[in-house]
């Protein structure tokens, strides 16, 4: 009995110095550096959408950054990117505090630059044009979606993460930059930008009393920035009240933007139906839907492009899928991918692939695009050609809504 009760309370001890150990030890063996790069890797572990992690040992990987000195923050950082790029995920990646902010300003505000939307190619790594901001240095200068940027100031654009790449072209305004452009089946060229303040005012509308007897209200989107809702809704409500009777909602060379602004726009035209579905980690399916507020029945026409891209895809997909729509232009960029951001404690963040989302049919169109109803191929034409005589594809959607079928539908 006596050295059963000493058995019972060695094991006792035993367990309360594994555990007491277990709980003091890593915080007190870690660097501030170790500990940054541990809040990382912890928020990938719990929240990356791929849980194989691109088929990496994503714990082997942490022990391996863990045994390095990381003697200061760069060093850090670097150990970051570093796990990071195993994802093979050009959207998954760290922002520095500079970067961060830079980041959060691109959906509200302004911003002081060439006024280019950016991505890595998934395939080749090299940097590409989504779009460029309407009215833009980039605009003006004629570059255009899918464009390669082979350089930037001649520094060659492989060597540079994304928000590297766009932090080098943002700068004061009347700065100049110089880009080295490929455009598809050109040799490259050397463009000079001065830098401007680029509004971010995301809608311009007006009412088209020229085509025939069918008044239609015209409005175009550049981008789904947190105030983007609101305005696409007054310009819906001023053309109604102009006497609008059909519309046209041009997502042309959209990027994208916040995904909430992507639903609540698909709620002023739709009135029930699914918007988009997403899908986590474990397959779990969300979804966000119509909640019976549309503010129009009246016929819709959607402008898209190469430039079309993210939340302009999940509105244009919920458009077409629920019949809401016709879908007039070229085929979409095809990223199906979403993000959210997530703070670290020393001001830099991570932009973390947390979900892929799928159309009300349950398309996946990462890297496939959306093909619109009525393929119209894009001419080159200038800012002030946008919505006019000369825009091609604008001319196809006003057909489109003025022929008796469509007109018939909307009785």
């Amino acid at each position: 009995m006596h050295k059963r009760f000493v058995k019972a309370v060695f094991v006792l001890i035993l367990q309360t110095i594994v555990t007491f150990g277990w709980w003091a030890s890593p915080a007190a063996a870690f660097t501030s550096e170790q500990q940054l790069f541990q809040e990382a890797w912890r928020i990938v572990n719990r929240s990356y959408l791929d849980d194989t992690f691109n088929h990496q040992n994503w714990s082997m990987l942490r022990q391996q950054a863990l045994k390095q000195p990381l003697e200061n923050r760069e060093e850090t950082y670097s150990a970051i990117q570093d796990v990071l790029g195993k994802l093979d995920d050009p959207f998954t990646r760290l922002l520095k505090p500079v970067q961060y902010r830079s980041l959060q300003v691109n959906t509200s505000g302004e911003l002081t630059g060439v006024g280019l939307q950016i991505a890595l190619d998934g395939e080749t790594g090299e940097l590409v044009v989504i779009a460029p901001i309407a009215g833009s240095p980039a605009e003006q200068a004629g570059i255009r979606s899918r464009d390669r940027i082979l350089k930037i100031d001649g520094v060659p654009t492989p060597s540079l993460t994304i928000d590297d790449a766009a932090a080098r072209m943002r700068g004061p305004a009347g700065t100049a930059v110089t880009l080295t452009v490929q455009q598809s089946g050109v040799e490259p060229t050397e463009i000079q930008l001065v830098r401007s303040r680029i509004a971010l005012n995301p809608v311009y509308a007006s009412l088209d009393s020229q085509s025939g007897n069918v008044p239609i209200g015209y409005i175009r989107l550049s981008q789904f920035s947190a105030n983007a809702p609101t305005e696409v809704s007054r310009a819906v409500s001023r053309l109604k009240s102009q006497g609008a009777q059909a519309y046209i909602l041009d997502l042309r060379n959209n990027p994208g933007g916040l995904l909430q602004a992507g639903i609540e726009i698909a709620r002023i035209w739709l009135d029930t139906g699914t918007i988009v579905y997403t899908v986590n980690r474990q397959g779990i399916l969300g979804s966000f839907d119509a909640d019976g507020g549309a503010l129009t029945d009246s016929p819709l026409v959607v402008l898209v492009n190469q430039g079309s891209a993210s939340a302009s895809e999940i509105l244009a997909g919920a458009l077409q899928d629920n019949h809401r729509a016709t879908l007039v232009g070229e085929k979409t960029f095809g990223k199906g991918l979403i993000q959210s951001l997530f703070d670290l404690s020393d001001g830099s963040g991570l932009a973390v692939t947390v979900a892929k989302y799928e159309t009300p049919n349950h398309r996946d169109i990462h890297k496939l695009g959306i093909s619109p109803d009525k393929v119209v191929p894009l001419e080159p034409i200038s800012l002030d050609q946008v919505g006019t005589a000369a825009d091609g594809q604008y001319q196809a959607a006003i057909e489109v809504l003025t022929s008796s079928s469509v007109l018939a539908g909307a009785a």
